[in-house]
């Protein structure tokens, strides 16, 4: 049997690396033929009689003309613990199948994606501010400990927050990469993959050695969206990447949710036009899960999102922790509202530090 399933990945994966026939195109010549096997037994004609078929491709795949060595890749994978899941195995995602162009074969480190999981996408901005990165690791992880899991990008910033809550809220997450299994990128997260891969699963529709050009992203987020019954936007621009994530989702009935920021913050603003187009507004993960009507009578009442108890502080810090919030202030903007001198709220400011309440950003700007 295994042996079966073997050849029938080996023929899925031949069909993918056919150049120029994409995921539509190989799912019209199996629905004709039958299998894999059988559009490589057809004759030009027939192929060329399906619908949307070009001669080249077509006599790409008669010809057997290949972008990569099948059984190259296959063993390649095997070698980095990775494997394919092709569309015809059950343990390929049933929710993506609904999407109208699902990826033929995904590329997979880590565990069998669980059938029985509703996952929500976490998505946002690859520079997101602290206010940003916090949501969106306390919206995953309580995802997470609410039984859900978590899909994303693995890009910088909001991307990554999401997939650490998850992992730090013991959940399952799914990372879908827009370059080849064996490309990790940012390579600032080679820790991450790591991770996940362990924990989770890392997927991509993505042939090995494809590099991270600008095109494969938004390719890719049809499938974050695909395989979540919902997408929540953490901080996004009006041109960010997010919003299109946003649009395949609203075109896969997906629910889509914004998380408001500040009206100052053009980061921001991408959030707000989807509020203002209906997305839905939340602030935590079970204003996710009302939304979706889920029952989860195992979450607790309160936020899960693990709070540390504030060090004793004296009466200058706690006035200055007062002003101090989660959108970056300059230091003269601190010392104008606490009305101290600059050079007394430095001092203030760097024993704050040192006790891990405030952070320090580029600019003399200051965060909780």
């Amino acid at each position: 049997m295994e042996d079966r399933r073997s050849e029938n990945r080996f023929e899925w994966l031949a069909l993918s690396l056919v150049p120029g026939l994409g995921s539509v195109g190989i799912k019209n010549l199996v629905a004709k033929f039958g299998s894999p096997r059988e559009v490589f037994r057809a004759k030009l004609k027939d192929i060329m009689a399906v619908e949307g078929m070009r001669r080249e491709v077509a006599r790409g795949v008669v010809r057997r003309d290949f972008s990569l060595d099948p059984s190259g890749v296959l063993k390649t994978l095997n070698s980095m613990g990775a494997r394919i899941v092709t569309y015809a195995e059950p343990s390929y995602p049933a929710l993506l199948k609904e999407i109208h162009d699902p990826p033929m074969v995904l590329y997979l480190k880590g565990q069998d994606i669980p059938p029985g999981t509703t996952f929500i996408a976490v998505v946002g901005s690859r520079s997101p501010t602290h206010y940003g990165l916090k949501a969106a690791e306390k919206i995953a992880q309580g995802l997470a400990r609410r039984g859900l899991g978590v899909v994303s990008g693995m890009a910088r910033g909001i991307d990554s927050a999401a997939h650490w809550g998850c992992l730090e809220g013991k959940g399952f997450t799914v990372a879908v990469m827009g370059t080849g299994l064996d490309v990790i990128y940012p390579g600032s997260n080679k820790k991450l993959f790591e991770r996940i891969a362990e924990k989770g699963a890392v997927i991509t529709e993505f042939p090995l050695g494809a590099p991270p050009e600008p095109k494969h992203f938004p390719i890719r987020n049809r499938i974050i969206s695909g395989l979540s019954r919902g997408v929540v936007v953490v901080e996004a621009t009006r041109r960010s990447g997010s919003l299109i994530t946003a649009t395949q989702a609203i075109e896969q009935g997906r629910e889509v949710f914004a998380v408001p920021g500040s009206i100052d913050s053009f980061k921001s603003a991408g959030c707000h036009h989807l509020i203002k187009q209906g997305a839905k507004l939340i602030e935590n993960a079970d204003d996710v899960l009302d939304e979706l009507g889920l029952n989860y009578p195992f979450a607790p009442k309160t936020d899960t999102f693990k709070q540390y108890p504030l060090p004793l502080m004296e009466e200058s810090e706690n006035r200055v922790y007062e002003i101090v919030g989660d959108y970056p202030l300059h230091i003269d903007d601190i010392a104008r509202e606490a009305n101290l001198e600059s050079g007394a709220v430095s001092s203030i400011l760097m024993k704050m530090e040192l006790k891990g309440l405030v952070r320090q950003l580029p600019g003399k700007l200051f965060v909780r």
